[in-house]
């Protein structure tokens, strides 16, 4: 009996490992799981503490703890509605209505749960994975509207502004929808994330109006040493955001980190040279906002273009973006909080269309490592710059409409002038960031 239990385990194993599980498996990368995994991880530690610690540092001691309140809170609203319904929108089949957006076949995930592959990855790791850029998005937005706007609106525009713009913005790039069909080149969420989130932070800092004081009154940043803290998290996150989207560990990844890389050094570069001819001095405020300039600016090239298109993408945007800061808050008064739209919405413009630009043959050194493979330079920026259009009328016109909704249903967006002189965290949470 006992001589025969070898053969009977034998056997049993065949049955198993030779049967529908063994079959799903097969094609899985686990090396390529893992890094995405790790690459999840990297994307959501951008949020919290990254993004967190960088808004807390630049608002007013009397506002510091909404902030991370609200970084905080969208994430956990943002995750349940992702798990509900939104990434069925943005990679759910929408039958006839597909090119605009997904349907309701992923609902809650279900659909997951049968061991589902995405390339060599499970179809949970890539939902996880893409769950932290929706998590993001409508964090970045939260700088143009920071020390007015009520928790309460904040979080009923978030929801809807979530399901509503960026689910339909999502499916068209990457979850098979018109520019996806096109050919638009979006690599890790230039259009996706920071188009959508700077064209949104406009609108609601034009909607909301300037705070009490603003531009006359100096309102500077309470604790650099806070904002620092965060702009190196989020710089390291950022490998994950960019390199992560490779979808895989392989050269395209290792690519796209080296010259996300080097374009945040030379974005940080060109702001504090900018800063230094015309100001005379050089500020840490400005070498961190360049950096994220440079971040946010070759997000969507990172997996096209090689490092010395990193480099010249970095200097652009350090350029771009610093006068286009100028712009906006000194000669056009639009008070914009935190820079959200001239830092990530100008550099999610700038950066969309020199993909198209760096993707296409012919460029030398400058040229990435063949990922876009035959991409004509004048079609493809044509494609690119119809994809940025798009995007920056439907994400200002809808985000209007959902502002209106918002004010209507909380009876105003904006705080009162005696809560926003004696700030948020007491009047909304009944709380301190410091006690001293």
């Amino acid at each position: 009996m006992f001589k025969k239990l070898p053969i009977t385990f034998t056997a049993l194993a065949i049955t198993l490992f030779s049967g529908p599980l063994f079959a799903a498996e097969a094609s899985v990368d686990t090396g390529n799981i893992s890094w995405i995994l790790t690459s999840t991880a990297l994307v959501l530690f951008m949020t919290i503490p990254g993004l967190s610690l960088f808004y807390g540092g630049l608002v007013r001691s009397k506002n510091v703890l909404s902030i991370l309140m609200q970084c905080f809170a969208i994430t956990c609203v943002v995750s349940v509605l992702w798990l509900v319904c939104v990434y069925s929108l943005c990679f759910g089949d929408g039958g006839s209505l597909n090119g605009f957006i997904g349907g309701f076949d992923k609902a809650f995930l279900g659909d997951l749960l049968n061991n589902g592959i995405s390339g060599s990855i499970h179809e949970t790791t890539f939902s996880m994975f893409q769950l932290t850029f929706a998590i993001i998005t409508p964090a970045l937005i939260v700088g143009a509207f920071a020390e007015r706007m009520k928790f309460s609106a904040m979080l009923i525009f978030s929801c809807i502004w979530l399901v509503v713009v960026y689910a339909p913005v999502c499916h068209w790039v990457w979850g098979g929808g018109w520019l996806q069909e096109m050919g638009v080149l979006d690599f890790a969420g230039g259009i996706v994330v920071h188009i959508t989130a700077g064209a949104a932070a406009l609108v609601a800092a034009l909607v909301i109006g300037n705070r009490n004081g603003f531009p006359k009154t100096p309102m500077p940043p309470h604790n650099l040493t806070m904002t620092i803290t965060g702009a190196g998290m989020l710089w390291v996150g950022w490998f994950g955001f960019n390199g992560g989207s490779a979808l895989a560990a392989d050269s395209t990844a290792s690519m796209a980190i080296l010259v996300t890389h080097m374009s945040a050094a030379a974005g940080a570069m060109m702001w504090v040279a900018l800063e230094w001819i015309k100001f005379g001095k050089p500020s840490a405020l400005g070498a961190v906002t360049g950096m994220v300039a440079g971040l946010g600016t070759i997000t969507p090239a990172s997996g096209f273009v090689g490092p010395a298109g990193g480099l010249v993408i970095g200097l652009v945007a350090g350029f771009i973006c610093f006068n286009c800061t100028i712009f906006i808050k000194q000669k056009l008064k639009i008070d914009d909080s935190l820079d959200v739209s001239p830092v990530h919405g100008v550099g999610g413009i700038i950066g969309t269309i020199m993909a198209g630009i760096f993707a296409s043959a012919g460029l030398g050194v400058f040229r990435g490592v063949g990922y876009a493979e035959g991409v004509d330079m004048a079609s493809q920026v044509g494609v690119q710059a119809l994809g940025v259009v798009a995007t920056i009328a439907y994400t200002m016109i809808v985000t209007f409409i959902i502002l209106k909704i918002t004010g209507a249903l909380t009876k105003g967006l904006r705080v009162c002038e005696e809560v926003e002189t004696q700030g948020l965290d007491t009047a909304e949470h009944e709380e301190t960031g410091y006690n001293m």
